[in-house]
């Protein structure tokens, strides 16, 4: 299988689905409903690029309804910064209108904001299939940070329908996500 024809043809149908507006309405509240009764207060995710579901809506309003419960939570969102030397991420708060710049990818990233440890970690999935495995756009930047976060954060995927492979072979080195939402809901675990 060649996996970076793969990885354009899937980012280019991504990028033509006509009804990706409402594809994505239906994953937020997809997203906002599988958070309701998870634990976590500090969850990384990531500014969507080429066609990619956006997170953040969903969880900028989880971190509004943890200030709403009866025990007040104070939650946090943590953004991407790459470690070009190290071929890492780091999680650095993010809200809506804090300051921003872009990173060596023309990604925008948060700018002199507190470092945070994610315990929960939302990834987007140019493609999935069975098992819970990922296709990533091939840098092997969430595989290596995963193997250095201690503790390791669950990961959850984030992908459209289309995004999804029968046929996907994961390879020897890659780790099954947690979890895996599409617009149709939870597809992994099943």
């Amino acid at each position: 299988m060649d996996k970076a024809a793969l990885r354009r043809t899937l980012v280019n149908q991504r990028l033509q689905m006509p009804d990706r507006p409402a594809r994505s309405e239906r994953l937020q509240r997809v997203l906002r409903i599988w958070l309701v009764d998870k634990p976590h207060t500090v969850i990384g995710a990531y500014w969507p690029i080429k066609g990619e579901f956006d997170p953040l809506p969903a969880l900028h309003r989880w971190k509004e309804d943890g200030e709403l419960l009866d025990e007040p939570q104070r939650r946090r969102i943590g953004l991407p910064v790459v470690d070009k030397v190290r071929k890492t991420l780091s999680f650095h708060a993010w809200y809506p209108g804090c300051p921003m710049e872009e990173d060596a990818y023309g990604i925008p990233k948060p700018k002199d904001t507190e470092v945070l440890m994610p315990t929960l970690l939302f990834v987007p999935c140019v493609g999935y299939g069975p098992g819970g495995y990922r296709l990533g756009y091939g840098g092997g930047f969430y595989d290596r940070t995963l193997a250095t976060l201690e503790p390791r954060p669950a990961t959850v995927g984030l992908g459209y329908t289309a995004g999804y492979l029968d046929d996907f072979e994961p390879e020897a080195h890659d780790l099954p996500l947690d979890a895996i939402l599409n617009d149709n809901g939870v597809v992994w675990p099943v």
